[in-house]
């Protein structure tokens, strides 16, 4: 609706076109400056300017008025253009918020070491890279959603390391020494059950065959690990290794060397990356002492591949204790002849758990973290997905689990869950069909039900502004704001049995239309029936 408001007035005006929603509706659904910005141009106030262009639009199919004030231009859309609009959002509900848009974008997220389950801290990213992709999806991008596997180094040879001890101390029942850091958990059973089918108990008690060990056991956890992305409704569409790059690595670094020869330069027996001349506040070391690549320089290799495949936009959503690893990342890339400015980092912010308004107890199965998929197994993936989505991912994020348990308005989710419910059952009450609920016109509201409408059709600007902004919590913000309309407005107004019956209940179903659309954006399900009630002062 905005988008189309707005290349209307650009037309119109000739001018680009910045549109705002005034606070007080009385003054109209939209208002632009545009006064203020051509004043200097013009040489005139922004006053008259304001009433030149009011008073140029005369009758318009679009508005029912357009008015001056004090230099800025107020516009009320007519009757006809909402009731049309609406109309054909119901005719074209996959269509609805949906845009054209021609750009490829690679988007990194998750990229959990596949050592031991993801926790709770990996899953608020996988909601927020996935909410991004679906919300892309929805506005015509070209997107890929990757994996980036992070299966070496040394926390994979501590996973062979790790399933060896478990093996011995809990199924062999020897006496065994644990170095200060391993991985535990119960998940190391199946694991170390399934490797004394595949190798036998031998492999457990040699250490040289600890690496094997692990490269088998990651791919066991890689499953795991999908499985409990899949359980809160997150897929990828392809998934990278880190060990399939570190080949390419002298190739990558002569590339960089070619395009400056001080890109890479060697002290103390190390070649480091001189990523301090690019912003970064130290160089970095690349390749150790001992000639193995650090994982900087796998980073380096990975992104020199993704700017290879030819996107127009590469986003990478990491953990916040990442944030001093972007200007080396970005430094690699200057230095691979690229547009760093093409490479966009989002950080995600750690989470904390509550019960009862207690710190959440960890999980024995994984040792000494909060599993993802015992949140889920708690709270359900709806309830999950939406939270995470609801604060700024760059934000801490405290809630309690307990909460979110509720049949009742004090939890978001079952609050907007029960507004879509509450339309289908109204709907489900009358004798009037669906084609003659359609057939009906939008037009002839009273003020509450104008607002309801407008509102209602607010999700495509919605939309583009969560996605465009990255702030996904504008969704969710705005679902629960068009709940709460619609359940004041369902206890304000009586619909069945009304002369207006239908035209009321067609402005309900634009306002299912939303909420399902953009629940669907947060990959969570509308429902259509829910058996609690909402009370009247939610």
């Amino acid at each position: 609706m905005k988008q189309k408001v707005s290349t209307y007035l650009q037309d119109k005006i000739g001018r680009e076109i910045i549109l705002e929603k005034p606070r007080d509706r009385s003054f109209g659904h939209f208002a632009t400056p545009i006064a203020f910005s051509l004043a200097k141009e013009l040489r005139k106030s922004p006053m008259v300017i304001a009433d030149e262009i009011a008073s140029s639009f005369g009758d318009s199919e679009m508005f029912t008025s357009v008015e001056a004030v004090k230099g800025y231009l107020n516009f009320r859309l007519s009757e006809n253009f909402l009731s049309e609009y609406g109309t054909w959002a119901l005719d074209n509900p996959m269509e609805f918020a949906s845009q054209e848009n021609n750009q490829k974008i690679l988007l990194e997220y998750v990229s959990a070491n596949p050592t031991g389950p993801l926790h709770i801290g990996h899953s608020r990213g996988a909601v927020y890279g996935n909410t991004l992709y679906r919300l892309a999806k929805h506005l015509g991008y070209d997107i890929t959603a990757e994996y980036y596997v992070n299966d070496a180094g040394n926390q994979i040879d501590l996973l062979g390391l790790s399933i060896a001890l478990y093996a011995r101390e809990n199924i062999f029942n020897e006496d065994v020494e644990y170095p200060e850091s391993y991985y535990r958990g119960n998940y190391l059973q199946s694991l170390a059950k399934g490797a004394i089918e595949k190798f036998g108990r031998e492999i457990f008690n040699d250490e040289t065959r600890y690496k094997e060990l692990a490269l088998w056991a990651k791919d066991g956890v890689m499953k795991l690990i999908t499985k409990d992305l899949a359980d809160a409704n997150i897929t990828f569409d392809t998934f990278i290794n880190e060990s399939s790059l570190y080949s390419d690595w002298d190739k990558v670094m002569q590339k960089m060397q070619a395009n400056d020869k001080n890109a890479i330069y060697e002290k103390d027996g190390k070649l480091w990356i001189s990523s301090e001349a690019k912003g970064d506040d130290n160089d970095r070391v690349v390749v150790r002492e001992d000639k193995r690549p650090t994982y900087l320089a796998g980073d380096i290799v990975y992104h020199n591949q993704k700017f290879e495949r030819g996107y127009d936009h590469y986003i990478n959503i990491w953990g916040a204790d990442h944030h001093g690893y972007i200007p080396r990342v970005n430094a690699a890339v200057q230095y691979l002849g690229y547009d760093s400015n093409k490479l966009e980092t989002l950080l995600s912010q750690m989470v904390s758990l509550l019960k009862d308004g207690e710190p959440y107890k960890m999980s024995k199965r994984a040792g000494n973290v909060i599993l993802m998929s015992d949140i889920v197994a708690e709270i359900g993936a709806d309830a999950l997905r939406f939270i995470f989505a609801s604060k700024k991912s760059d934000t801490p994020l405290e809630f309690d689990v307990e909460q979110l348990k509720k049949q009742d308005s004090s939890n978001p989710i079952f609050y907007i869950q029960y507004a879509h419910a509450r339309i289908k059952t109204i709907i489900s009450k009358s004798d009037l069909s669906e084609d003659e609920i359609m057939k009906a016109t939008l037009k002839g509201f009273d003020e509450n039900a104008d607002i309801l409408l407008f509102d209602a059709l607010l999700l495509p600007e919605v939309v583009e502004d969560a996605f465009n902004s990255r702030q996904v919590q504008k969704l969710p913000d705005y679902l629960q704001s068009l709940a709460a309309s619609l359940h004041k407005f369902y206890y304000d107004v009586r619909i069945i049995g009304r002369e207006d019956e239908a035209k009321l209940l067609k402005l309900l179903m634009v306002v299912a239309l939303s909420i399902k659309t953009g629940l669907s954006l947060l990959g969570i399900e509308a429902k259509d029936y829910m058996s609690k009630e909402v009370s009247e002062d939610s």
